[in-house]
This record gives C-alpha cells, sequence and structure tokens, in this order.
C-alpha cells in the first residue's frame, strides 16, 4: 500500500503537527474524520519526548543507556552490572568466573525493576572477569523457578558447542578496534547494494566479515555503489530467519566473526567512500527464551506487550511495548549504539507497515483510501516510537539516513516495493507485445509529491526459495547451460541479457524517486534463488551464497557482459547525477540532468531515423548502450556519431533503435535559440503542444490544427 504519511519535515525538526506532514491538505478532513484528530499523534509524541527529556535530562543521555546497562567496566577496572527485569524476585550472575555458581553472586534490587551488582578488581587490578569470560544471568521467578538467560544488552554472544542455543561471551578486548576513516559525505543520489555476510562467498559455507571486507567491498566500490545495506547483522540464534529473528540486539552475529572484525568492515567501507546502512529489527522479536528476549524475567510481558497483543501470529515472534519507558530507552539506546560503537550511517527499519496496525497488515488490503490508514486499528505507541527514532537520529546525526516501506514519520525513504511485484506480473503474464508502456510508468511515478523514495527492480525478497530473481524470470533454466560467450546467444538468453539490463537502468535511477537498490549479485544476474540450510534440503549451503566465481575471465561465461554493464551505468550516473512514451512503438524516453535516455522495449522493431523530442539545442552522444558488445549486445551502433537538435515540428521520434535496447546520451553543446522539445500533454487527437522556443510573447506552441501560442489560461 501507499506509504502512511508524507512525513514533511519530521527529520528536519519535527515543526508541524503529524497529520499537517501525513497528508496533503485537501484531504486532511477525511482522515480526520477516521479518527486520529489534527495533530494528536504530533501532541503525544512532544509529550513523550518532553517527559523523557525531564526525566533523563536530555534524550541524549537518554539513548546512551548502553554505557549504563549490561557490564561496564569503570575507570579503576572495578566492574559495574544492571538490568531491567521487573518480573524477577532475584537476580544472579553466573559463569566461568566463579565455576557456574547461580547463587554466589545476587543484584542488588533497585527501583522501577532495575537490579545492579558491583565487583571490585582483582588484588592484581585487573578486572574481575576477563575478556571472552562465559556470563549468565540467572532468573528467580516468584514460582521460585531458576531461568538461565542472557543479558538484554549482551554485546557478543556465541552459539553452544552442544546446542543450538548461545552463550554470552564477556566482550571487552584489551586492544579495540579503533576506528580510522571519517563517514563519507551523504550520497546525493543512493545507490545502495543490499548484502547478507553470510552468502557473500562462492563456498557453500557461512562467509566471514573479513571476507566480505577483503573480496566483497572491492567489488561494491568497482561498481559504482555509494552505499551498502547489511542484512542480519543482530545476534539471530536462527540463520535460516535472514537476520529477522534477532534474539539479541546489541550484539554482532558471531557466525560471521568478533565484533572487532565488522567495525574492520565499516571502516574499510568509509575509507572507499563507501556509506554503511544496517537492517535493523524492531518491529518484533524471537520468541526464544533461553537466549532471547522472551520472558526474560519469567514473566509473558517484560519487554513485550501481554497476552494475544504481544504475539505476532504470522511471524511466531513477540512483539515490543512501545509504550513501556524501559523498552523505549533499550530501543533507542539500540541505535545510537550501532551509530557509535560500529559507526554505521544509518537504517534500513524492518517490518514498520506491520508496526503501524494492530492487525499489523495480516489479511489487509490496502486501496490508498485514508480511512485505511486512521482510525483505532493504528497502533499510536509504535508510531511515536518511530517519531522518536527518526528525530533523535536526525538530530544528533544530521547526515543520519532512514529508509523504510513507508514513508513519513520521519524517514528520508520510502521503498517502491509495488515495482518489483511489477515487473514479477508482466514478466509472469504479459508476451513482450503486450507490455503496457503507460502502465509501467504509472508504477514508477506513482508516489507523493516531495517523498524520497528508493526504486529498485528486486531485492532479498525476489530472491528467496519458491520465488525467481529477475534474470531466472527471463532465461529461466537456460542460465545454466547456455550463458558462454563462446557460443552463439539462443534466443532466450539474448531476450534475457538485453531486458535484464534495460530493466535495471529503467529502475536504478532517479525518475522514479531519489535512491537505487540492488540485491547482491543480481547485478551481474545471479542464476539461483536462495535457501538456507534447513532440515528440508538437508542442511545444505548449496543455494546459501552467491556465485562470485562466475565472473572469472576465464569462465567466459556472459555474467561477466551483465557485470560491466551494471558497473559502467552506476558510473555514467555518478558523472552525470541524472519523459515521454510512445504506446504502440514501445518506447520510453526522459531526459535527466542534461542527459537524455532512450529505451526501445519493442521485441522485434528497429527504428532508425526515430525523432525523439531534445532538450536544449546541440549535439548529443552516446554514453552508454546496453547493445554494446561488452555488455552482451549486438554492437550495431556507432558510439562515436553525433546527433544533432533540430527545430522543427515534432511529430514521431532521430538515430536507430534496435529491439531490447537502450541507449543513453548527454549534450554536448548548447545555444542560446531555446528549447526543443513537447509539453507534457495528450488528448485523444495528439500532442497538444510542442514547444520550439522562447519570446517574450510566451511559449510558441503546435496543435494539430497549426502553430498557435500560449496564454495565461493554458494551451490553445
Amino acid at each position: 500500500g501507499q506509504g502512511l504519511v508524507q512525513g514533511q519535515g519530521l527529520g528536519q525538526g519535527l515543526g508541524q503537527g503529524l497529520v499537517q506532514g501525513l497528508v496533503q491538505e485537501q484531504e486532511l478532513e477525511q482522515g480526520l474524520e477516521q479518527g486520529l484528530g489534527q495533530g494528536l499523534v504530533y501532541q503525544l509524541f512532544t509529550e513523550r519526548l518532553s517527559k523523557l527529556e525531564e526525566a533523563e535530562g536530555s534524550f541524549d543521555d537518554f539513548t546512551r543507556s548502553y554505557m549504563s546497562y549490561g557490564v561496564q567496566r569503570q575507570a579503576n577496572n572495578s566492574l559495574m552490572f544492571r538490568e531491567w527485569a521487573p518480573g524477577a524476585q532475584a537476580l544472579f550472575l553466573t559463569g566461568d568466573f566463579n565455576d557456574w555458581n547461580s547463587t554466589s553472586h545476587p543484584y542488588t534490587k533497585k527501583e522501577y525493576g532495575k537490579w545492579e551488582l558491583y565487583l571490585p578488581p582483582k588484588r592484581n587490578k585487573a578486572p574481575a572477569i576477563e575478556h571472552e569470560t562465559k556470563l549468565k544471568l540467572v532468573v528467580l521467578t516468584s514460582e521460585g523457578e531458576e531461568l538461565f538467560r542472557i543479558s538484554p544488552w549482551a554485546k557478543y554472544c556465541h552459539k553452544h558447542v552442544d546446542s543450538n542455543t548461545y552463550d554470552w561471551i564477556h566482550w571487552d578486548p584489551i586492544r579495540p578496534f579503533l576506528h580510522q576513516h571519517t563517514r563519507p559525505k551523504r550520497p546525493r543520489s543512493l545507490r545502495i547494494y543490499e548484502a547478507h555476510v553470510g552468502i557473500a562467498s562462492p563456498a557453500e559455507e557461512i562467509a566471514t566479515y573479513t571476507n566480505f571486507t577483503l573480496n566483497v567491498l572491492p567489488k561494491i566500490k568497482d561498481l559504482g555503489y555509494n552505499c551498502v545495506q547489511l542484512m542480519a547483522i543482530m545476534e539471530h540464534a536462527y540463520y535460516g530467519s535472514f537476520g529477522y529473528q534477532v534474539t539479541n540486539f546489541f550484539a554482532a552475529s558471531s557466525r560471521f566473526g568478533t565484533p572487532e572484525d565488522l567495525k574492520r568492515l565499516v571502516d574499510t567501507a568509509h575509507s572507499l567512500g563507501i556509506t554503511v546502512l544496517l537492517d535493523v529489527v524492531h518491529s518484533h522479536a524471537s520468541s526464544n527464551t533461553a537466549d532471547g528476549l522472551n520472558k526474560f524475567d519469567g514473566t509473558d510481558s517484560c519487554f513485550f506487550h501481554s497476552g494475544p497483543r504481544g504475539h505476532h501470529l504470522q511471524w511466531g515472534s513477540r512483539l515490543f511495548n512501545y509504550q513501556s519507558w524501559e523498552v523505549l530507552r533499550f530501543l533507542l539506546s539500540n541505535l545510537r549504539w550501532w551509530m557509535e560503537e560500529y559507526r554505521f550511517d544509518g537504517f534500513r527499519f524492518d517490518g514498520v507497515s506491520s508496526m503501524l496496525y494492530h492487525h499489523h497488515g495480516i489479511a489487509m488490503s490496502f486501496s490508498g483510501g485514508y480511512s485505511e490508514y486512521f482510525g483505532m486499528q493504528v497502533d499510536e505507541d509504535s508510531i511515536i516510537h518511530l517519531m522518536l527514532s527518526n528525530h533523535i537520529l536526525h538530530t544528533l546525526y544530521p547526515d543520519c539516513i532512514t529508509i523504510a516501506e513507508n514513508g513519513g514519520l520521519g524517514f528520508d525513504y520510502r521503498l517502491n516495493m509495488a515495482v518489483p511485484d511489477k515487473w514479477i506480473q508482466i514478466l509472469k503474464e504479459l508476451k513482450d507485445e503486450e507490455w503496457d508502456m503507460g502502465n509501467i510508468i504509472y508504477t514508477l511515478t506513482n508516489r507523493r509529491k516531495g517523498e524520497g523514495s528508493i526504486g529498485y527492480a528486486e531485492s532479498h525478497d525476489q530472491a528467496l526459495v519458491g520465488d525467481k530473481s529477475l534474470a531466472f524470470w527471463l532465461m529461466d533454466k537456460e542460465m545454466y547451460t547456455n550463458m558462454s560467450s563462446l557460443i552463439p546467444m539462443t534466443p532466450v538468453i539474448d531476450r534475457g541479457i538485453q531486458l535484464h539490463k534495460m530493466i535495471r537502468l529503467l529502475m536504478l535511477h532517479r525518475l522514479w524517486g531519489i535512491g537505487s537498490l540492488a540485491f547482491m549479485g543480481n547485478e551481474f544476474g545471479h542464476p539461483d534463488w536462495l535457501d538456507f540450510p534447513r532440515k528440508g534440503n538437508g542442511e545444505s549451503y548449496q543455494y546459501a551464497r552467491r556465485q562470485y566465481n562466475l565472473l572469472d575471465p576465464d569462465n567466459n561465461l556472459r555474467y561477466t557482459q551483465l557485470y560491466a554493464f551494471d558497473r559502467d551505468m552506476n558510473l555514467t550516473e555518478d558523472k552525470y547525477g541524472w519523459l515521454a512514451s510512445q504506446k504502440k512503438d514501445k518506447v520510453i524516453v526522459f531526459e535527466r540532468a542534461n542527459v537524455m535516455f532512450v529505451f526501445n522495449f519493442h521485441p522485434s522493431n528497429s527504428y532508425s531515423d526515430y525523432r525523439i523530442a531534445a532538450g536544449p539545442n546541440g549535439k548529443y552522444r552516446i554514453k552508454l548502450d546496453s547493445d554494446a558488445e561488452q555488455y552482451g549486445g549486438h554492437g550495431r551502433l556507432d558510439t562515436d556519431t553525433e546527433f544533432f537538435t533540430v527545430q522543427e515540428p515534432f511529430k514521431g521520434v532521430n538515430d536507430q533503435w534496435q529491439p531490447h535496447s537502450m541507449k543513453v546520451g548527454y549534450r554536448v553543446g548548447y545555444s542560446t535559440a531555446g528549447w526543443v522539445g513537447y509539453r507534457v500533454g495528450y488528448s485523444t487527437a495528439g500532442w497538444v503542444g510542442y514547444r520550439v522556443g522562447y519570446s517574450t510573447a510566451g511559449w510558441i506552441g503546435y496543435s494539430t490544427l497549426g502553430w498557435v501560442g500560449y496564454s495565461t489560461v493554458g494551451w490553445v
């Protein structure tokens, strides 16, 4: 569905009532009648923020609670332990340091459900608990039951050798990693490489942070992406959850390496000018008890709502109580932790649609009417939490980037999730000659005015087992047998390669938004879906990897051509910074930042002497051609050819355009004679206006009646 809100200005200070930033002015009345009332949520937000600052001193201090909770080493090497466990009757610390005595080190109960334990340094002045010591909390419940738990603030956890549960490892290295490089400047247009560290290798195993640093970051840089979005970083006991069933919110996943390894990855990315986003999961949590937050203090609530409201029926996970003061402390401090300790540059918030409504979107279909987005079904506590998150992040880190699948609430960008679904629908259901260019353009441009959005043809969602990647929809099983560059292309491979390039270029640039995204491997048409090890596949890693080895030049595979095109596409956009449709011809033309894009989606027709409306007078050269041989095309155009604008009535559309091909040209010269182009207006009689020049009298127009003019009333 469409974003809940537009969210103008929330990240710049939240100066307006929320609803005033939610909907267009002419649509306010309908939304308000459905229940929220003008400014109500914004009022609740400001009240929550004021109370927070009054009680804690400032939201800066409040969101640094990771420096006072969990385990904290003091200047004299003493250790202070602090937890929040309101339902516990008693709390103890146990581990290797006391031979797992479950009662020898009790916490002292404080107010508001907090517990504290102080351990002085040893006689040699070393900390009482050494680096990498295994620890557990012992919670005594009201029923007298002893529960072994991991601290919610644990900074490192590791899978137990003899079971599937995780151990809490005290992480306090003598020589912690020190970041050497500052954060890069926020990109003017995001080109995001969505990545999962564990699958970032051709080997049938779990890859590491170090592998990603040494082997994948250079590829991301070479490809021209300026941002990497890392999935599955927050610790999760179940690998197959793709990182979305988080057990330990402050711990970087140990299956990929140590916290220092991840810090080195982020620092290396920064040295390459690449910003790094974290896939953050605050919409729900794993239902694990032994190594997760569930029933941490022995009760059904603690961090979550009790009863049915605290359980997500489809995901089998727990739902946070965002109204709780201590839950806000935990989650907001979690954002600060990743920004400060690991130097991430921002976040992609997962599952926001589920957070916004009490029904979590289950069995709901959104048509766009505001009655669907406002009313009693809205979870105000969740909305306020998201507003607080964005307000704090953008106040403390002005260049911080926040993304979600819904717009507004202070998020910088909305993921345009309808677009990949549209491409899947087209490729599944329509023949090439049935493609509707107008419908494609409508889907690509369907976003609220002023709303930042991320356009993409496919993400990790389309790569999962049971679905197909874009390349696999186009070429299917022939990808396994006919991708050699030493043999002629079959019709299926030819069509697939050409359309793959065109769709990705059409999608990955800024006419449809102000950012783009690509999932790892899809830039070169990775042939397989993703299937994590599980009982159903014999715990196999065969499909839990990315086969970058397909890019080895010695393999002589056409994947290298797709990779080369993706690289040059991004580099061209980076240099030039980047609108019309001929339905019958299946041609899409648009202009961006003095760069002309021409797409011929027709399955069979080539066009010569095809005239298009141009921008400023001058000459154009081809800068990027999907039909070039180095990208797996047929090389039918001379890229040294210069194309000149001509001032004459526009009726058709200069050049030769091959079927399933696309050209990107840039303007070389400019004259003061004026603009050559068509006015964006269309009627059943044909094009309404065509502007060829500008005079003090106004725009000169063209209609089927001949040359006319423009008045304040409009086109004649």
